[in-house]
C-alpha cells in the first residue's frame, strides 16, 4: 500500500509545489502554492468541475433508483430463478470499463453505429459526438449501464438486513407497499444506501475512461480527471497536473466526509453493537 498508494500521493503533492515540465527537467523551480492559484483562477478548472458535477449528480441519482428497483427484483425472485437473475444483472459490471466504453462509442458512431437506425426520429446523419449535450448523454448512459449493477448489489445486501417481522407487522396493520417502502424498508437500509451512494459518487467524480474514448474531452466534456491527464501527459506540465490531482483527491475526501456527516449512520449499531 505504501508503494502503490501512499508514495505516488506524496510524490504528487511534492511535484505540485514546483514549476516542472518533462520537456525541460533542468528548469524545475519551487513555486509553492502558485500552481494551485493558477488552477483555481482558470476557467478550464471550473468548466471541468461543473461537467464532473453534472455527470456525477445525474448518473448517481439514476443509478440509485434503477439499482434499488433491480435489488427489489432480485430480493423477491424465487430461489430457482434468483442465481440466474443475479448473474445476468451483474454482467455489465463485470465488463472492463474500456471495453464497455468502446462498445457504446461504436453503437452511437455516425459511420458504423446502429443506434441511429433504431431511432428513426433522430436521423441517419445525426452525430452524437458533435455537440456537448448528446455527447454527455452517451457518456452518462454508458456509466449508468455499467455501474447500476454495482449499486443494486450493495442495496441487495441492505434489503437482506431488513427484519421480515417488521414487514409482516406493517402488512397486518394494513400498510400499503409505498408506506412499507418509505417507513420500513428504506429507513432500515440507511447504511447500505450511504455506502452505495458514497462509493458510486467517489467513483463518478473520477470518471475518465468513457470521456477519453468517446470524446477525448472535446465539446465541453472534459472532466477533472481528464484535465489532470491533459496537463500531465499531453502538455507534460507535471507541476500543474499534480496540483489538479491533489485538488481532486481533496474533493473526494470532502465528499466522503459530507456523506458520513449527512447520513449520520452508526455503523457499529448496524452490525448489532451497542
Amino acid at each position: 500500500m505504501i508503494g502503490v498508494v501512499a508514495w505516488p500521493m506524496l510524490l504528487a503533492l511534492y511535484d505540485s509545489l514546483f514549476s516542472y515540465r518533462l520537456t525541460a527537467p533542468d528548469d524545475r523551480a519551487f513555486v509553492g502554492l502558485q500552481n494551485y492559484v493558477t488552477i483555481l483562477t482558470d476557467p478550464l478548472w471550473w468548466r471541468a468541475f461543473a461537467t464532473t458535477g453534472y455527470i456525477t449528480v445525474i448518473t448517481v441519482a439514476v443509478e440509485l433508483v434503477l439499482g434499488f428497483a433491480l435489488a427489489m427484483v432480485m430480493h423477491k425472485a424465487i430461489r430457482t430463478v434468483r442465481p440466474v437473475l443475479r448473474t445476468a444483472i451483474l454482467i455489465p459490471y463485470a465488463i472492463i470499463t474500456v471495453v464497455s466504453a468502446f462498445a457504446w462509442f461504436y453503437a452511437f458512431n455516425l459511420t458504423g453505429g446502429f443506434v441511429n437506425q433504431w431511432l428513426p426520429f433522430v436521423g441517419d446523419d445525426f452525430n452524437w459526438f458533435a455537440q456537448r449535450g448528446s455527447s454527455l448523454a452517451v457518456i452518462m448512459l454508458s456509466e449508468i449501464w455499467k455501474t447500476t449493477p454495482f449499486i443494486s448489489l450493495l442495496l441487495l445486501a441492505g434489503l437482506a438486513q431488513v427484519p421480515e417481522d417488521l414487514q409482516e407487522a406493517a402488512r397486518v396493520d394494513g400498510a400499503t407497499f409505498r408506506e412499507r417502502l418509505f417507513r420500513v424498508t428504506i429507513p432500515n437500509m440507511k447504511a447500505a444506501i450511504m455506502v452505495a451512494l458514497l462509493f458510486r459518487t467517489l467513483d463518478a467524480v473520477r470518471i475518465f475512461d468513457n470521456v477519453f474514448i468517446m470524446t477525448a474531452g472535446t465539446n465541453g466534456t472534459e472532466t477533472l480527471a481528464f484535465l489532470a491527464y491533459r496537463q500531465t501527459i499531453q502538455r507534460q506540465e507535471v507541476g500543474l497536473g499534480s496540483a489538479i490531482s491533489v485538488l481532486l483527491f481533496l474533493l473526494v475526501v470532502l465528499i466522503a466526509v459530507l456523506f458520513v456527516k449527512v447520513f449520520k449512520v452508526d455503523l457499529s449499531q448496524q452490525r448489532g453493537g451497542k
